[in-house]
């Protein structure tokens, strides 16, 4: 599902009663409050007010289905703990039951909430920020395509231009890990049968891309490559890229792609 029906389905969730635990947790190791792990103070600290409120109201039921959905919160960011980027927003309930993880590579404020409803306001400003985009990075012989949303990458696939069949292959994963260090050699290689047929090569290219978003949901798409490149594929999409940027990233790993396209 994409995520900006996720996101509606968050906000038609609804119980009778107050249920639903909604968390976002500061877990950006580059922020100075959150030196040595201060996560786990605030996400401690935060659980603690709220079951503490539930106490002096007295609500057997809420406090017990409260301490359940708080043990399994906190399992579930100690168990990701080696996997924490920026921030993790999780939206939890039992009865009726809900249970939606979000690791975010974008600045979360902290702050718990427990209502009859998931409070979704801050999900949806960061979604609105970094929405499902693609990034499509054009270079001699592959393109490289990225799918993100809220500056984290869920998904990647590589496709190569093959002389030979003269079409667009995808690659797979255990062929990109052989191939590295030899992206050079192989693009030198048809580079002159590239440069001459460039815009039909990338027209091609370009009606995947364009299935790709319509399947993934992307509400926008970013190229980056060499000036050439970036503006060859540019021109083959229907619509006007919502960035265009001169610069090869083909080699960079995906958090960095991410922050060159998002936070120049």
């Amino acid at each position: 599902m994409a995520l900006k029906n996720e996101i509606q389905t968050l906000k038609d969730f609804q119980c009778n009663d107050r249920c639903v635990l909604s968390v976002y947790l500061n877990t950006n190791p580059g922020d100075p409050e959150q030196l040595n792990g201060a996560w786990r103070i605030h996400l401690k600290s935060g659980l603690k007010r709220i079951e503490e409120y539930l106490t002096a109201s007295d609500d057997e039921t809420e406090i017990k289905a409260f301490t359940e959905l708080k043990k399994k919160v906190s399992k579930e960011v100690e168990d990701h703990k080696n996997e924490l980027t920026k921030g993790v927003v999780i939206f939890a309930s039992d009865n009726p039951d809900l249970w939606s993880v979000y690791y975010v590579q974008v600045p979360v404020k902290t702050s718990f909430h427990w209502e009859n409803h998931a409070v979704t306001e801050q999900l949806e400003y960061m979604y609105k920020a970094y929405p499902e985009a693609g990034i499509v990075l054009p270079s001699f012989g592959e393109v490289r395509i990225l799918c993100t949303a809220m500056g984290y990458v869920n998904g990647e696939v590589t496709y190569e231009f093959d002389p030979n069949l003269e079409g667009w292959g995808e690659r797979d994963k255990a062929s990109a890990a052989h191939n590295v260090g030899m992206g050079s050699t192989k693009g030198d290689a048809i580079e002159p049968r590239l440069r001459e047929n460039l815009h039909r090569f990338y027209k091609g290219m370009g009606e995947i891309v364009e299935k790709l978003k319509k399947e993934r949901g992307w509400q926008e798409i970013h190229v980056s490559g060499e000036a050439d490149h970036a503006n060859a594929f540019a021109e083959v999409l229907r619509e006007k890229p919502a960035s265009c940027i001169y610069k090869n990233l083909n080699n960079s790993k995906p958090n960095d792609i991410i922050h060159q396209v998002f936070e120049k």
